[in-house]
């Protein structure tokens, strides 16, 4: 879906509700400036394909959003259990908005588990949508319910709205051929027609998109419309929902152009397809099948008619060697996966590292150690991508901060791959991976130029005058050696993960040599040109927020209710952690107190620490959820006050 849309100024994330109106009909409409919806059910009851939906059509309309999708790592979770509830965030508004919110305005529990999971998120006052066919007591016994909640009082704090989804839903598909099980999996699309009417959305998208999708079962098709109209229907005339709402299009929020939605992971597959093409190299993707990662290798094998070839190996090991074979051949070279898979492409990376070739490596980060939480967020692979390697081993390490960036993100790691003839480590996580915003899609000379040229001839003389071709002799701008593409003529040369000689690249012992090639490499990173670290601190303030990767949609919304509460707070973002910025040192230096807020125990801390010597404060969280941020902002201000 795209939408044009123009931006005059930034506005904070904080909101009130709007004016009421009546239309021509019977009911009102109020208007507001955001809401938070959540969707929450069993993993089989499509709350992710419902939330999806939402969120495009929201995005078509033109709201600025922030998404969080939530569900277990098993393919199918028991059924009725809280182990198994599968959730659906969304945070749209009228104006600038940085995260999925802190808690949720409107809650659509499809059964007992979904509500006794999500409700201690909810604030007094918000509305409960339950489906109240699910409260059977042998459902509500399941989660731990000895009476129903919807009966005892337990909910008289909120706004509840019971309506029986699952009997409207037969009821409305009874003219077609389906049994009664076929009839109520379509009860996420009555949900879906029931929210699309309370909050003004856009129809067409969801029904050309049912249609698509069902395609060859054109019977399913029509079922799942019906039972979107139906609920559309069931709200435009049930007394129980006497107000509908309307949150305008965020007119102000972006700059012009024309915008679509999109997840991280997909942004990241259309950087890397760009990447290629600015570049003119073919893109190879070797890769193992993991989450949060899986989906570029999805959406990569999808462009073949950019060039674009996708190899799904038999394990982690093979998709990287895969890579980078394919940069020896003159590919831009990628291999997908998240912190398990890192752990085993280590020793490929370390030979990347040697042989000096432009490759990346995406890392979806998720929760850990070993096999950890799956479908969870953390970004506790930091030291990993700087370190995880045995020798001396430098790579660049690039990191995104929004779904949107990962394109921008995949981008610079390969400007950087390709001009100094490195691995790069680019960061995301499953927040980012999976999680959706606005996206203004970039104008072709916005893009930057990536093109190589790869070694065409001798370019060294020996002392007897001949000439021949040295693998490792640098360019003395970047260090980086020349990329010869095996089968020209006269460029034959060794590869292999012993030590090279330097210039001529024998193999080599020799202590000194070893010695020299390790700082060389080195140098190399460290001679990368990166941008300087850009600090916002309109007041002076004597606190510095310091960020890395997807914390900078919480911090960022942070910062902004202190500033409205008077409070004076600096902050900084950090794109490149290998090598920092130069003129990093001297930002850190400037500020009485330092607070790195991070998904894992301290790892940008460590670093900071280490290189600069500062006394850097650490706030962390590990609990496979993203930062909040009025909790945020109630530890910056404890900072603060310190």
């Amino acid at each position: 879906m795209t939408s044009q849309v123009s931006r005059t100024a930034e506005q904070a994330e904080e909101s009130v509700l709007g004016e009421q109106r009546k239309p021509a009909g019977s009911k009102d409409v109020r208007r507001l400036d955001r809401v938070i919806i959540r969707f929450a059910g069993d993993s089989g009851d499509g709350m992710q394909l419902t939330g999806d939906r939402f969120t495009s059509e929201t995005a078509s309309f033109g709201n600025d959003l922030s998404t969080l999708p939530n569900f277990p790592a098993e393919i199918r979770a028991p059924a009725g259990t809280l182990p198994g509830v599968s959730s659906f965030q969304l945070h749209f508004a009228d104006h600038d908005i940085l995260t999925p919110g802190d808690a949720p305005n409107v809650l659509v529990a499809m059964n007992p588990a979904a509500l006794k999971a999500n409700i201690g998120d909810l604030p007094r006052g918000a509305e409960i949508i339950v489906n109240t066919d699910e409260f059977t007591k042998r459902a509500m016994q399941k989660v731990g319910y000895t009476a129903s909640p919807l009966e005892d009082g337990s909910l008289d704090g909120y706004s509840l709205h019971p309506v029986p989804l699952t009997t409207l839903t037969v009821e409305a598909l009874k003219d077609f051929d389906l049994s009664r099980k076929e009839a109520e999996r379509s009860k996420n699309m009555f949900a879906l027609g029931l929210l699309s009417w309370m909050y003004h959305r856009p129809t067409e998208g969801t029904e050309k998109f049912l249609r698509t999708k069902f395609a060859k079962k054109p019977q399913i098709a029509e079922a799942n419309l019906a039972a979107f109209r139906a609920g559309w229907n069931f709200g435009e005339t049930t007394e129980d929902f006497a107000v509908s709402y309307e949150i305008a299009p965020a007119t102000t929020a972006f700059p012009t152009g024309t915008y679509r939605n999109i997840s991280g992971n997909l942004a990241l597959a259309y950087g890397l397809v760009a990447a290629s093409r600015q570049a003119d190299l073919p893109l190879f993707l070797g890769s193992y099948p993991i989450t949060p990662a899986s989906d570029i290798l999805h959406e990569l094998s999808k462009h073949k008619n950019f060039g674009v070839r996708t190899f799904q190996a038999e394990d982690e090991i093979a998709g990287i060697g895969a890579a980078l074979g394919a940069a020896f051949g003159g590919s831009l070279g990628v291999t997908t996966t998240s912190g398990p898979g890192v752990a085993l492409k280590s020793e490929t990376i370390g030979l990347a590292v040697s042989l000096e070739l432009p490759l990346l490596i995406i890392d979806i980060q998720r929760g850990g150690p070993s096999t950890g939480l799956p479908t969870k967020t953390e970004q506790a692979d930091l030291l990993q991508a700087m370190y995880g390697r045995n020798g001396e081993a430098p790579v660049p390490v690039v990191a995104p901060c929004t779904p949107a960036d990962c394109f921008d993100a995949a981008l610079e790691a390969a400007r950087i791959a390709l001009t100094y003839r490195t691995p790069v480590m680019l960061l995301s996580d499953g927040y980012l991976a999976n999680g959706s915003e606005p996206w203004r899609v970039p104008e072709l000379d916005e893009l930057p130029d990536l093109t190589v040229q790869f070694a065409q001839g001798p370019n060294h003389t020996l002392d007897d005058g001949s000439e021949v071709f040295w693998p490792y002799k640098r360019d003395p701008q970047t260090l980086a050696r020349p990329w010869a593409v095996p089968g020209t003529p006269g460029l034959e040369h060794r590869i292999g993960g012993i030590e090279k000689q330097d210039g001529s690249g024998n193999i080599s012992y020799d202590p000194a040599n070893h010695d020299f090639m390790v700082r060389t490499r080195q140098a190399k990173i460290d001679g990368i040109d990166v941008p300087d670290v850009v600090v916002d601190d309109p007041h002076g303030a004597s606190t510095l927020v310091l960020g890395w990767g997807s914390t900078y949609g919480p911090i960022t919304a942070a910062v902004r209710r202190l500033r409205a509460a008077g409070e004076a707070v600096a902050q900084a973002h950090l794109r490149h952690l290998n090598p920092f910025p130069k003129n990093l040192g001297d930002v850190l230096a400037r500020y009485e107190r330092v607070v790195i807020p991070e998904m894992n125990l301290g790892q940008l801390a460590t670093l900071i620490r280490a290189k600069y010597l500062v006394d850097a404060h650490s706030y962390n969280q590990v609990n496979g959820m993203p930062f909040k941020a009025e909790q945020l902002a109630t530890a910056l201000k404890e900072a603060i006050d310190g």
